[in-house]
């Protein structure tokens, strides 16, 4: 269990025979691949809920991407049974993969609709696979000499083997160094398991001018819930958070992964790290900030922006994803802002952490996973035409979702207001009090 506490009394629910649940079960047997993290603590605590262990029958599954990987193509599922991953989600997630479908659907949309259309796609910085597009990536480096870019291998996160470089001799001098490493250690890594070689990484221009705030770089962290890919259904979540570097921004060092890199796991190794405040803005909070520096009207159309991004980024990979109706995928999109309060995409995590960084941070990650429960909906108690399931907002139901006051003559033909509410307020326990009928087990008799 973890050692932030739940604000709430924990709620223990034994077996019931009286108590039942969607097509008759007794209770949600549940299996979780992740020890000791917060999705474990709500897993716990939600009524008619049950942890099975080993080979047990389970009808709800929180895997980790490795098992998934070995068991799903050989695990039966009947009609109720839910697990958190769709089989081939690594199509978003990949750095790689993400870039192909996304300038694919880009072509896309130039050949049959036109320019300005897939100009809505110009969310991802200038990205090349290596070292499979190494020579055009060399061409294009050429044409901007002293700009900085960034290499990333395809299949890390938490800012592992990442590096900046200005200049193509330090990409041959990382050639070296990995092959030396890879003759030295002789063991597979999860990206060889995947089929990737551990040499694939992707040179990405930097953002040299991000938006600073106190000095400071930050990225957020941002939640979408696929539930279908066909028909496409997402949710995005009010919550979320900003990642600030710990040290002042400058391009004269392009060394300092702590000025450079806002990865939680990378700034809390920094030796001034404060392990109480931690290094995050909650969503709310700088969307105050920015509306105060910058007007309504601005940061609406920022917030706009960002919803394109997220509704972009699922249609340039739902054609090749697999759908299921057992699955279904809760994304973290990093998104970085320049100084012009341009979003620009930079990944998509398929399992994003919820391991807390403060109270705070856990009492967020509670909620996220405990809404995330309500939508999928394990206990049958919702009607499907749902537009909000506490803090989720559904923004897209095989097409936009509107806002209940939203003025339709006001939208372009290639654009659209989304039914969402990022960074807004989050009054979920009221909303999911009118919304939910009582557990089985709490209903009077």
């Amino acid at each position: 269990m973890s050692k932030y506490k739940v604000n709430r009394k924990k709620r223990h629910c034994s077996y019931n025979k009286d108590c039942f649940l969607r097509e008759g079960r007794s209770c949600v047997r549940y299996k979780c691949g992740l020890p000791c993290n917060t999705i474990q603590d709500v897993l716990h605590q939600r009524p008619n809920w049950i942890e099975v262990k080993d080979d047990g029958e389970w009808d709800f599954n929180w895997c980790d991407v490795g098992w998934l990987r070995e068991n799903f193509d050989h695990t039966y599922m009947e009609e109720h049974v839910r697990i958190n991953h769709f089989r081939n989600h690594y199509e978003l997630t990949r750095k790689n993969l993400m870039v192909k479908n996304l300038k694919r659907y880009q072509k896309k949309l130039e050949r049959e609709v036109g320019r300005i259309e897939a100009s809505n796609c110009d969310f991802f910085p200038c990205t090349f696979a290596l070292p499979s597009e190494y020579h055009l990536f060399v061409e294009e480096f050429n044409r901007s000499p002293g700009s900085t870019w960034i290499m990333k291998p395809v299949g890390k996160s938490q800012g592992k083997g990442i590096f900046l470089f200005r200049k193509l001799k330090d990409i041959i001098e990382w050639k070296k160094v990995r092959l030396c490493k890879e003759l030295a250690d002789g063991s597979r890594s999860e990206e060889q398991k995947d089929g990737v070689q551990v040499k694939s990484y992707v040179a990405q221009r930097y953002i040299e001018n991000p938006y600073l705030i106190n000095g400071r770089k930050f990225d957020l962290r941002v939640y979408v819930l696929v539930t279908s890919y066909v028909p496409l259904k997402a949710w995005l979540y009010r919550d979320g958070f900003a990642r600030f570097s710990g040290t002042r921004f400058s391009l004269s060092s392009i060394d300092d992964k702590y000025m450079h890199l806002t990865n939680v796991s990378v700034q809390k190794t920094a030796p001034d790290y404060d392990h109480e405040k931690g290094c995050k803005w909650q969503m709310q909070q700088l969307r105050r900030y920015l509306t105060a520096k910058h007007g309504r009207e601005v940061v609406e159309t920022l917030f706009k922006e960002m919803d394109n991004i997220f509704v972009r980024s699922l249609q340039s990979v739902q054609k090749v994803i697999i759908n299921d109706k057992h699955c279904f995928e809760l994304y973290g999109y990093d998104i970085l802002l320049d100084q012009d309060l341009k979003p620009w995409l930079i990944e998509v995590n398929a399992s994003p952490s919820h391991m807390p960084s403060c109270q705070e941070d856990y009492e967020m990650k509670c909620r996220l996973l405990e809404d995330t429960l309500n939508v999928v909906d394990m206990e049958g108690r919702l009607t499907g035409k749902e537009k909000r399931v506490g803090g989720y907002d559904l923004m897209w139901n095989d097409g936009p979702v509107y806002r209940e006051d939203a003025n339709l003559q006001t939208y372009g033909s290639s654009g659209f207001t989304a039914n969402t509410h990022l960074g807004c307020v989050n009054d979920r326990e009221k909303q999911l009090r009118q919304l939910l009928k009582p557990f089985p087990c709490q209903r009077k008799a």
